[in-house]
């Protein structure tokens, strides 16, 4: 695929380093981003495989893999869920938009089904910078194969404030 992945003890998703992303303040200037659109059934992705090899077939083709992967869901409703998948330039035939905010962090590891108690705890965390949220988005860092083969399921929450 691209010499990125190819570092990957998986040949899928890179191995996580949660340490720049945790309890960090982020800022975002015109971040590019694809933005793509997954079903869901309350919350639960039903075609997200698919959204991710389409858009992936498309940056590699554009040669536009980032340097680091950052893949953001905005979980929009029950129904489904907004991706942003950063790219390093514009992609051909791909929904583009650009993010810029400043955004608090926080790593979340564990099953995904945790995901109401970290919701909560990066509420009272961003509380406790005394600073409030506009919007949050959910980094996914791995797929599940990847997750289950390096023994960690990490999830960085990232508030916009």
């Amino acid at each position: 695929m691209d010499k990125l992945y190819e570092q990957s003890e998986t040949g899928c998703c890179l191995r996580f380093n949660p340490e720049p992303w945790d309890e960090k303040e982020v800022t975002f200037q015109d971040k590019l981003f694809i933005k793509d659109h997954v079903r869901s059934f309350f919350h639960i992705p039903l075609n997200f495989g698919k959204v991710m090899v389409r858009n992936i077939e498309k940056i590699v083709e554009a040669e536009a893999l980032p340097k680091e992967p950052l893949l953001l869901s905005d979980e929009k409703s029950l129904w489904g869920a907004d991706v942003y998948i950063a790219v390093a330039k514009e992609v051909p035939g791909a929904e583009m938009v650009r993010i810029s905010g400043t955004f608090l962090t926080k790593v979340f590891e564990g099953p995904y089904k945790n995901i109401g108690h970290w919701v909560q705890e990066m509420k009272a965390h961003v509380e406790s910078k005394a600073r409030e949220i506009k919007k949050m988005y959910f980094f996914y860092t791995t797929c599940p194969k990847c997750a289950k083969f390096y023994g960690k399921n990490y999830t960085v929450i990232l508030a916009e404030v």
